[in-house]
């Protein structure tokens, strides 16, 4: 199998890259027009041939293109693989307003081929080792789901279409994608009601930028989440973002710390309390594939942790919730 690269504007992109080559296959090159220093980078790492011509990337030989363009013309690409009968992964999110959704829920339905998004928190060890704990009852009757996921924004470093509500989809489109994907997750559950509030605090040059928000979202079954995100981690900071996650069950309670804690550990660390058990340190339990591996497995008509179900329950929820969101100004 051959894939190519059709957009570069994040460094996520490197995550697909890496998991193709290690399973064997070959990037015929890789494309971006504007990030020439990230497509640099990414191209001397792994020993990619850049390219100018697209058409050089949908070769019939090509079937799998990897995507990590600006997010609002990530549905044009989806649309052209669907043309030149190429299968696609690409960078969250998918689309930034209702109207391009509804392009993409096309896209899926009619079902030439498939479509893959890096929702890679599913297949990183520590979550997956709760979603097994939740699975063998150890949590007992899931109560609520809480997620804490700030930012470093370092705006210096970032294109000016970050900042840009239509190019990116903003902080509610952008972030929350993959919280919500979670908790459909692990609480086996769909999603009955959503809440939803963002603020603006800071950088009153990008009037449509919005740094901070949070959601309150009802189970089907009575399962409540709180989610929230911000791009506030402070430049000094040891990590990107202090990220948490929290299961609160009958039986017990789980915490996540995914970027460790500098004092204790400088990898993700999952820890669990209960009525009969001490705060104990759990052990993490590696999934049985890659995000990449899970992709392909569904192009050869296998069975996939993610399918397009998921991936688009998970973005029509971010924009209701963009849609609804209640948002302050305090620029």
């Amino acid at each position: 199998m051959k894939f190519s690269i059709i957009g570069c504007q994040h460094p996520h992109i490197s995550i697909f890259i890496k998991e193709m080559l290690d399973l064997g296959y070959k990037c015929v090159g890789i494309y971006e027009s504007e990030n020439r220093t990230l497509v640099k980078t990414i191209a001397e790492k792994y020993n990619l041939k850049m390219v100018d011509d697209i058409d050089l990337l949908l070769d019939e030989s090509v079937e799998v293109v990897g995507c990590a363009s600006i997010n609002k013309d990530k549905i044009n690409i989806i649309e052209m693989c669907e043309q030149y009968k190429k299968h696609i992964m690409i960078d969250k999110p998918a689309v930034t307003n209702r109207k391009d959704f509804e392009r993409l829920k096309a896209v899926a339905e009619r079902g030439k081929m498939q479509i893959g998004m890096l929702l890679t928190e599913r297949f990183r060890p520590s979550i997956y080792t709760v979603k097994k704990q939740i699975d063998d009852g150890r949590l007992g009757d899931i109560v609520s789901i809480s997620m804490r996921k700030p930012h470093q924004l370092n705006p210096a470093k970032r294109p000016p279409w970050h900042f840009s509500k239509e190019q990116s989809g903003g902080i509610i489109i952008d972030l929350f994608v993959h919280d919500i994907d979670l908790l459909r997750w692990l609480s086996g559950d769909e999603i009955n009601t959503i809440s939803c509030h963002a603020a603006k605090n800071i950088l009153p040059e990008y009037p449509s930028f919005y740094d901070a928000a949070g959601m309150q979202i009802v189970m089907n079954d009575g399962v409540i989440s709180q989610l929230y995100a911000d791009w506030h981690t402070p430049d000094k900071s040891w990590t990107w973002g202090d990220c948490r996650l929290y299961v609160v069950g009958t039986k017990g309670v789980a915490e996540i710390r995914l970027e460790g804690d500098p004092f204790i550990s400088d990898t993700d660390l999952v820890l669990r309390v209960s009525d009969d058990e001490v705060l104990t340190k759990v052990p993490t339990i590696q999934p049985p594939v890659t995000i990449t591996e899970d992709f392909l497995q569904r192009i050869r008509g296998e069975y996939g942790f993610i399918g397009h179900q998921d991936l688009l329950v998970a973005t029509e929820a971010t924009i209701k919730a963009d849609e609804q969101a209640n948002k302050v100004n305090r620029t």
